[in-house]
């Protein structure tokens, strides 16, 4: 085994070890089981929100372990693949292991993020918001882009997406849109992401090919759990309801099944268009409410903090990364300085190392959006 590989072995090694003693693997088998006993109790049903608490809890906590025993035995079969191979001299299996080495690598990288992700709210599922802001036609443009990049990345992780409500811009692209990850740990992953994103590039809506700045805004917050609510009088509430539509305007619903919800003291207004049902929107409308409500209670309550602090830093969330196709290609985040050239693999939803570094940033800087 040359000293490179065998260099390499040892630092997952490490790795893999803290993030064991981090994720306390005896103390989530222990709490494994006591799940497990509480989710065979005949009478759990007879309370669905603890139920829901107690299996969604339940099958997290088995995930994890899944997980990190995976990588270890992944790890431990490593050493065994590249003596096997260079053994019998086996080119094909010493490049099969050489890849197998690079994934683990990979993998235990993506699990020692996870376990940076300590804040109160960093376990939750996330609410995503983009929306169009300055540069006309090639913002609303922008934001459509970002909604794809987001999507692909989602895709690749295998974390299912929920697109609650998308507002088409009349010429191209979208004015905004909102949609739910639905994974554990989204919204301490995807927090990252918050902030202004601005795109430069020569517009394809510009017929005499001039370069174009527009910028799109991103939004995260986390899904409420179902123990939390807001007290929302009936008498704050304006709702709406409406035809859904396409772009174009071209109808993709023949009943006015879509809802708009406006709470009228803070003048949040959240949508809702992806059910076949008025009563289903309506009821998803009002989750992503009572999450943007609790989520401004939160941030008011933090900005109280700050001030008894004598905090007067700006949010960090604001004009967070570049994204330039001309006339050069360059990704590039604002707070961390990581950049890359290779501008199609970002937009198409490579963007761990983006979100890897924004964390490990914000850890260190101890600042949180």
């Amino acid at each position: 085994m040359s000293i490179e590989l065998s260099e390499q072995i040892s630092a997952m090694e490490t790795t893999l070890g803290s993030i064991e003693a981090v994720l306390d693997l005896p103390a989530l088998r222990a709490k494994a089981a006591d799940l497990e006993a509480q989710a065979s109790a005949p009478d759990l049903w007879d309370d669905q929100v603890r139920a829901q608490s107690v299996t969604s809890q339940l099958s997290f906590v088995q995930g994890e372990i899944r997980r990190a025993d995976g990588l270890r035995s992944r790890l431990n079969d490593l050493p065994v693949l590249i003596e096997l191979a260079e053994s019998e001299q086996d080119d094909a299996a010493m490049a099969e292991a050489l890849k197998e080495a690079d994934d683990l690598a990979k993998s235990i990288a993506e699990l020692e993020v996870r376990t940076l992700l300590s804040g109160e709210y960093d376990a939750r599922e996330a609410l995503v918001t983009i929306r169009s802001e300055a540069g006309g036609v090639d913002a609303a443009d922008w934001a459509e882009m970002l909604l794809r990049m987001y999507s692909r990345y989602c895709e690749r992780h295998n974390w299912p997406m929920e697109v609650y409500e998308t507002s088409y811009a009349e010429e191209a692209g979208i004015k905004s849109a909102t949609f739910a990850v639905h994974a554990p740990y989204a919204y301490g992953t995807l927090s990252v992401e918050q902030g202004t994103h601005r795109l430069v590039r020569i517009s394809p809506f510009d017929n005499q090919g001039r370069r174009q700045t527009s910028f799109a805004g991103v939004e995260v917050i986390p899904v409420i759990a179902q123990t939390e609510s807001v007290d929302i009088p009936e008498d704050d509430l304006r709702i709406d309801v409406y035809r859904s539509s396409g772009p174009g305007g071209q109808g993709v619903n023949t009943t006015d099944s879509a809802v708009r919800i406006t709470h009228i003291p803070s003048g949040i207004v959240v949508s809702c268009q992806n059910e076949r049902s008025q009563l289903q929107n309506r009821a998803t409308a009002m989750v992503v409410l009572q999450a943007k409500l609790l989520e401004r209670r939160r941030q008011e309550e933090q900005a109280t903090l700050d001030a008894l602090k004598g905090d007067n830093s700006g949010s960090w969330g604001n004009q967070m990364r570049s994204y330039v196709l001309h006339p050069y290609q360059m990704v590039k985040d604002l707070r961390t300085e990581f950049e890359t050239g290779n501008t199609t693999a970002v937009l198409d939803g490579e963007i761990d190392e983006f979100i890897e570094s924004g964390i490990r940033w914000r850890l260190q800087s101890g600042s949180r959006s």
